[in-house]
């Protein structure tokens, strides 16, 4: 099943390749519940499962893991996989995301029961996942796309806009400086 089919707000119902100013977020920006049961595929066009959850870091915002759900008959006995959101990629041609791995390699994946999941905070835990899909963490700061260009190193101007602070590198939250 498609998100187009999961719609229930009609984010999705105009055409998916509309010129960027019509009305609607995607595909740039979806909701996390339409993508819910997205089939995953890999680039032998070999089904690789669907996604059953999503996992949110609550610090800092971001997408951690994709929950994949793989083998079994008939949803009995699927192994799970945390995957990083990083090794997904959108097909919005086919409506299904991709994973760039081999159907035996995602077999012998670390993967868990659905009574029994990882803890997904662990940092070890976190690079086995990412070293395995060859994927860099959603903690990793040196992505070059998501770094902003603005200088917030120096002192704001009276008349800067930015009204929300920008925690220091490495750190979890921002220090505020008392008058």
């Amino acid at each position: 099943m498609s998100y187009e089919d999961r719609d229930t707000y009609g984010m999705y119902k105009s055409d998916m390749y509309k010129s960027y100013d019509e009305k609607g977020p995607g595909p740039r920006l979806m909701g996390a519940d339409t993508l819910i049961g997205e089939d995953v595929y890999n680039q032998k066009d070999e089904d690789l499962g669907d996604i059953k959850e999503i996992m949110l870091d609550m610090n800092n915002g971001k997408i951690a893991y994709a929950v994949l759900s793989f083998g079994g008959f008939m949803g009995i006995a699927n192994k799970l996989f945390a995957v990083p959101w990083s090794a997904l990629k959108l097909d919005t041609e086919n409506k299904r995301f991709i994973l760039n791995v081999d159907k035996e390699r995602l077999e012998s994946a670390p993967g868990f029961d659905k009574d029994d999941w990882p803890d997904m905070a662990d940092p070890t835990w976190q690079s086995t996942i990412h070293s395995y899909y060859g994927a860099k963490s959603y903690t990793d700061t040196s992505y070059t796309d998501t770094k902003s260009t603005k200088d917030y190193t120096t002192p704001p101007h009276r008349n800067d806009e930015r009204i929300i602070p920008v925690a220091p590198v490495g750190t979890d939250h921002v220090k505020r400086e008392l008058d």
